[in-house]
């Protein structure tokens, strides 16, 4: 069972020891960015615990862009109150955690809060032994991505929630309503 939560100044140790599990080096996200994340981006990181301990996290910023670009592996600005597009940099499993779902279930908390601020959709970018696993949450497969973030090559996926939904949503809801 996990319980799920934003991140706190706490967690940084147990984070930088997931991180480096789940990337190599040149992957990873420096201690440096990690802070910035933690400082800035607090609603959209969120931790899964599980007996007291981390077992996972997912983070990233809001943008405007559909895709992310190599400058926000670094640097940070808070997200805006509504709108864009939430860019998942880091989506970490720690090893006694693995092949149970986690992953899955952070992809939607994630989501969850992407939809409740009306972003338009999440974005990301993966090597290409994960798309399956983003494909069959949802992602859809924009080709090879311009990151060079590692030396590695990386392809954009996105889930795109259309405001148009929402105001359709929120009418049928209205509708159910009054009636």
């Amino acid at each position: 069972m996990y319980q799920f939560r934003t991140v706190n100044e706490r967690d940084l140790p147990e984070i930088l020891k997931i991180e480096s599990e789940g990337f190599t080096p040149e992957e990873a996200a420096t201690e440096k960015a990690l802070i910035d994340r933690i400082q800035n981006i607090k609603d959209t990181f969120i931790i899964a615990e599980s007996n007291g301990e981390i077992a996972g996290y997912v983070n990233g910023p809001v943008i405007e862009s559909m895709y992310i670009t190599d400058d926000l592996f670094e640097t940070i600005e808070p997200n805006p109150a509504a709108g864009g597009y939430i860019a998942i940099l880091g989506l970490v499993v720690a090893k006694d955690y693995r092949n149970q779902g986690l992953a899955g279930k952070l992809l939607q908390q994630l989501e969850n809060k992407a939809k409740d601020n009306q972003r338009e959709g999440i974005t990301l970018t993966c090597k290409a032994s994960f798309i399956p696993f983003y494909e069959k949450h949802g992602y859809t497969n924009d080709g090879i991505s311009t990151s060079e973030h590692g030396g590695v090559q990386w392809f954009n996926l996105i889930k795109q929630f259309t405001l148009k939904n929402f105001a359709k949503q929120q009418r049928s809801f209205l509708m159910i309503v009054i009636l």
